[in-house]
């Protein structure tokens, strides 16, 4: 579908700010394991919308970027909220755990309020 916008060094910092985190994929067309947790990120984009924004950065045409945040292997994902760095992760990771890490990050209110829903007996 598409979901994921390609950034740039010079588009970087406008595009970590907001109040929705934001996850920066850095990747590179030659990486086998990028363009496997290519299709991973474009479900969740899909499935998060409006509560995780997903963006990609080439590794190869934007090189400031990864240097100044310490990439050295990829891909490596780093969520952002408000504009600072919360949760990196290095390596594909199937689905399920990838969200693992993502959702603590992303229901962050959310998460102590419907858990109530059992009913109780005396």
């Amino acid at each position: 579908m598409g979901q994921l916008a390609q950034i740039t060094d010079a588009a970087f910092k406008t595009e970590i700010q907001g109040e929705t985190p934001v996850l920066v994929d850095f990747w590179a067309e030659w990486c086998g394991p990028c363009r496997m947790v290519g299709p991973v990120l474009e479900q969740i984009a899909v499935e998060q919308t409006g509560k995780l924004k997903i963006v990609k950065l080439n590794v190869d045409e934007n090189q400031d970027t990864p240097m100044q945040f310490g990439v050295t292997g990829i891909p490596t994902m780093i969520l952002f909220k408000g504009g600072e760095a919360v949760e990196r992760i290095v390596g594909f990771m199937p689905k399920p755990q990838l969200l693992g890490r993502l959702r603590p990050h992303l229901e962050s209110e959310a998460a102590t309020q419907p858990t109530e829903s059992a009913p109780t007996t005396a």
